[in-house]
């Protein structure tokens, strides 16, 4: 019952000063699960919506998803 009264999001903003990247398309149905984690966490922070692409697409349409963005954001947030 614990379980089904988990929402991931409620302290999000703990997680600062960590960097985040938040990634979904503009027609994905889960969207505002992305905007409203992205609304509730900490800085720094990173909202990148994937034109044309849903929910789904973003897991195998290797046309669609954003790997330049990932590749850009994890060079500039880990170290080596």
């Amino acid at each position: 019952m614990k379980f089904m009264n988990f929402y991931p999001f409620n302290d999000i903003e703990t997680i600062s000063p960590r960097p985040m990247l938040f990634i979904t398309g503009d027609k994905a149905h889960s969207r505002e699960f992305s905007e409203d984690a992205y609304k509730r966490a900490g800085e720094p922070k990173e909202l990148y919506i994937v034109p044309n692409a849903g929910h789904v697409d973003l897991y195998d349409r290797v046309d669609l998803i954003p790997f330049g963005k990932l590749t850009d954001f994890f060079r500039g947030n880990l170290s080596s």
